[in-house]
């Protein structure tokens, strides 16, 4: 079992059972559509495994295995589940004609096998996974901004209706979000670790978007891992809001504008990975075939969770978990699905 296991202390789940079920599909159907009409987005299907060595597939840290396993009907070929959509979707709009302004999302499912399982982890990962062609105008911290509080805004007005329909839920969401670059994080807080940092800027601001995660700090240390090939290192984040169950920060998305020829070539080179240009997808961005784009990652889960002040993503998701851990929680009131 993780070690870092949280306990609320006194929790009780303000939902039951059969309730908390009919919550979870009253927030997806609320905050889809609200996702849809805030950033333009049509509906789309989504593969759960793509071929292996398709480059398709997202590489999150580069040392995450992959669930892989051969096709009988395909000759034995080789296929692997998703960890992400991140590549997929950008190549999903260039094959289905979109245009700058234009977006599509879909439900992603995942598996991750090599992920630690605590309070908001688990090795099922379900997500509102988004991507939207843009101009090369829009390509700047700016424009990234103003698609953070559209996400945001959507989220608060979620939470509005969930306290509207379940009064017991009586929380919301502050929708004035705060911004903040990796550099500028660790220049206030030098002693901390990035979680601790994490925690620290979203207790006092409670909505925070913290910038520009890949590349190395001043301190030579990375804030956190992002893959060289999606998201431009200098024009990405993630989302987090304060959790008052967790007493912590809560990450709910990961987003940024997408790689263009340049940013492309200059992070394979600087994560070692250049021989990723031997894929379509690389090639593509490389010569302009793709569309440049924004897109990110809303965890399901992770929203669920969050807007009906639960203690455990397992309150509202179906996975495995260790017998210790399952224990733990029936023994403090955190029933596990």
């Amino acid at each position: 079992m993780s070690k870092s296991l949280y306990i609320p202390e006194g929790y009780k789940s303000a939902l039951t059972l059969r309730e908390t079920q009919h919550a979870i599909k009253y927030i997806k159907d609320v905050f889809q559509q609200a996702l849809s009409f805030a950033l333009t987005l049509d509906r789309v299907s989504a593969p759960l495994i793509v071929r292996k060595g398709s480059g398709i597939n997202d590489d999150l840290n580069g040392v995450e295995r992959k669930v892989d396993f051969t096709i009988k009907e395909i000759g034995g070929s080789e296929a692997e589940v998703v960890q992400s959509l991140a590549k997929w979707k950008r190549m999903a709009l260039y094959r289905y004609g979109y245009n700058a302004g234009e977006g599509i999302y879909t439900d992603m499912n995942a598996i991750r096998r090599d992920d630690d399982t605590d309070n908001t982890h688990s090795i099922f990962v379900d997500q509102w996974d988004w991507e939207k062609v843009i101009t090369r105008e829009q390509r700047n911290v700016e424009f990234l901004k103003e698609t953070v509080k559209s996400v945001v805004k959507a989220v608060a007005y979620v939470k509005r209706k969930v306290g509207l329909r379940y009064p017991v839920i009586a929380g919301n969401v502050c929708d004035d979000v705060f911004f903040i670059t990796t550099q500028e994080l660790e220049d206030m807080f030098p002693d901390k670790t990035s979680k601790e940092r994490e925690r620290l800027i979203t207790k006092e601001h409670k909505t925070v978007f913290i910038m520009q995660i890949g590349g190395l700090l001043a301190s030579g240390q990375k804030h956190d891992g992002r893959a060289p090939d999606y998201d431009d290192w200098s024009l990405n984040g993630d989302i987090f809001v304060w959790d008052d169950v967790l007493d912590n920060a809560l990450e709910i998305s990961s987003m940024g504008i997408r790689v263009d020829e340049t940013s492309l070539k200059k992070q394979l080179a600087e994560a070692g990975a250049e021989d990723r240009m031997k894929y379509d997808y690389h090639k593509m961005i490389a010569d302009g075939t793709l569309p440049l784009t924004i897109g990110g990652g809303i965890g399901q889960s992770r929203l669920c969770m969050f807007l009906l002040e639960k203690a455990h993503i397992g309150e509202v998701q179906s996975s495995i978990w260790s017998d210790e851990m399952i224990a733990k929680c029936a023994e403090n009131g955190i029933t596990l699905l």
